[in-house]
């Protein structure tokens, strides 16, 4: 009997060291990410270099699920950077298909497209000063509307509200020659202060000009 009881003791005792471990861990766990925004959590990329070589016909695109990527470049003194998801054609119908015309669009795929401005820029003839915005799209056949919202950290359009809009521009989507296969967004200089953040899926291609100072 005591030789049974003394074993249920260790065993009792090893069970609350374990209970005691896994929740230190969970703990330490949780104080890992506590400094950490949703956006950067949601945002962790992924399958970057598999989307490039889907875009590069290289592999063939079978994953079901959107890479998450990042563009950046400078234009004038402003450094950018584009943070998406990017999802994947695999044969579907995009544009007033996946993607509905004259609805706001997040611009990717899950958590809002976010655009981060180290300096102050010109879009239009709007001045945006330094900082992160949402980047939303309202696509449509002949045109689309370009948007910069105050709100970057937010699932699909699920909370967008056009009263927190920073900018609203319209421009004329540019027919490409070859497909996307992978949604991709680009940091394009053109010359001196003047550049575009485009992006290009399918066969459809639309740029936001920024001006840097």
């Amino acid at each position: 009997m005591k030789l049974k009881n003394l074993i249920l003791s260790i065993l009792a005792g090893t069970f609350l060291v374990s209970c005691n471990t896994e929740k230190s861990v969970q703990t330490q766990d949780l104080r890992s990410v506590e400094g950490i925004s949703q956006l950067e959590q949601e945002h962790t990329l992924e399958k970057e270099s598999y989307a490039d070589s889907v875009n590069a016909g290289l592999v063939e695109d079978t994953f079901k699920g959107s890479a998450r990527r990042e563009a950046k470049g400078s234009i004038g003194n402003a450094d950018i950077i584009v943070n998406y998801g990017s999802p994947g054609k695999r044969g579907r119908v995009i544009w007033n298909g996946l993607v509905s015309y004259d609805q706001v669009w997040v611009s990717g795929s899950h958590w809002a497209t976010a655009i981060d401005f180290s300096e102050d820029v010109m879009i239009g003839d709007t001045e945006v000063t330094a900082g992160m915005y949402g980047f939303f799209t309202i696509p449509g056949r002949e045109e689309w509307t370009l948007i910069l919202n105050k709100v970057y950290d937010q699932h699909l359009a699920d909370d967008y509200e056009e009263e927190e809009d920073v900018v609203r521009i319209t421009v004329t989507p540019e027919e490409l020659e070859e497909e996307v296969q992978r949604l991709t967004y680009t940091v394009e200089t053109e010359s001196g202060n003047h550049g575009y953040i485009s992006l290009s899926w399918d066969k459809v291609k639309v740029s936001l000009p920024v001006r840097g100072k």
